[in-house]
């Protein structure tokens, strides 16, 4: 309990501590980026590994800028309808991708994910998409007017505590989820499948749901970064991206709800305290290939399980 308000206690801090605007930002990301590493977990829950995840928020990016550019409608309306539209094609996509398991899952929503994400770049859909260079002047939130107070979402600060607000609650339906009925199938259909099956578990229908769900709250966490940056493009959810995600899950562990903020958080310090201050940006996937190598050979569980020790030596 005392663990959990200090860190309430710095998130509500954080904006305050940062030193400069780029430092603000980094914690936007960060919030964004921990709902997006939390929604893959829930699908990794079924034992499916899926490489289009990032293309979900794609899709609930494209979604929500599109609804909200070209219908008029406000941003808090956009949002979720975005989320919304992740989660109907993620549906769509259930049908072709779920006959499959294991690594022809793996390759089949990698096919998948760059079908949508060339579409994208499709010229004759420029129109829509607006091609390779996306979509521009997105609409943002509007500024609130609050006890004679004027908040102008666009301020990075004011930001993160928006974010905030719309993260949390979005974790914490996805940790209720983990520990629900449906939840405790999810883990029954990665360990013992066949098992499940035999006592009359729906195994497609779970994973479907499971899939929905992870690719709406992604698609949630797009919208959110397309209403803060204001344009959005192809390139912003190339495979490349998707990697960097599954470093950050596979670093971080799977095993608990927090494995995977761990590994995002602890990573992006890396990159950005580390690999920046030494002038060796560019060879970024070279340091990350490394360290996800030493976390496979040397820390197979993750850093949680470095957490976990730490608490039973705490608590022994």
């Amino acid at each position: 309990m005392l663990f959990a308000l200090a860190v309430a206690a710095v998130l509500l801090a954080l904006p305050h501590l940062a030193a400069s605007a780029e430092q603000r930002e980094l914690a936007v990301f960060l919030l964004i980026n921990a709902l997006l590493v939390c929604s893959y977990r829930l699908m990794t829950l079924t034992g499916e590994w899926s490489l289009a995840h990032v293309v979900m928020m794609g899709v609930g990016a494209y979604a929500s800028a599109l609804i909200a550019k070209r219908l008029g409608l406000p941003v808090p309306v956009a949002l979720p309808l975005g989320a919304a539209v992740a989660g109907l094609v993620a549906y769509i996509l259930s049908f072709p991708l779920l006959r499959m398991q294991g690594f022809y899952f793996l390759i089949g929503s990698f096919a998948a994910g760059e079908v949508i994400r060339l579409a994208w770049r499709l010229s004759e859909l420029r129109p829509i998409f607006g091609g390779p260079k996306g979509i521009r002047s997105i609409p943002g939130w509007e500024d609130w007017q609050l006890f004679g107070y004027k908040i102008a979402w666009w301020s990075a600060a004011n930001y993160y505590y928006l974010a905030l607000g719309i993260v949390a609650a979005s974790l914490f339906v996805l940790w209720r989820i983990e520990r629900s009925r449906h939840g405790l199938v999810f883990h029954a259909l990665h360990w013992q499948d066949k098992l499940a099956e035999s006592v009359a578990v729906d195994a497609r229908g779970y994973r479907t749901t499971a899939l929905v769900a992870a690719s709406a709250f992604a698609g949630l966490a797009g919208g959110l970064l397309a209403h803060y940056l204001g344009t959005i493009s192809p390139n912003a959810f190339e495979v490349s991206r998707m990697v960097d995600v599954l470093v950050w899950v596979i670093v971080g562990g799977t095993a608990t709800f927090y494995g995977p903020i761990l590994g995002l958080v602890v990573l992006t310090l890396v990159n950005e305290l580390v690999l920046r201050s030494l002038g060796v940006d560019q060879a970024r996937p070279l340091f990350l290939g490394g360290i996800l190598i030493l976390a496979i050979l040397f820390l197979p569980q993750g850093l949680e399980s470095l957490v976990e020790k730490a608490r039973a030596r705490i608590w022994g």
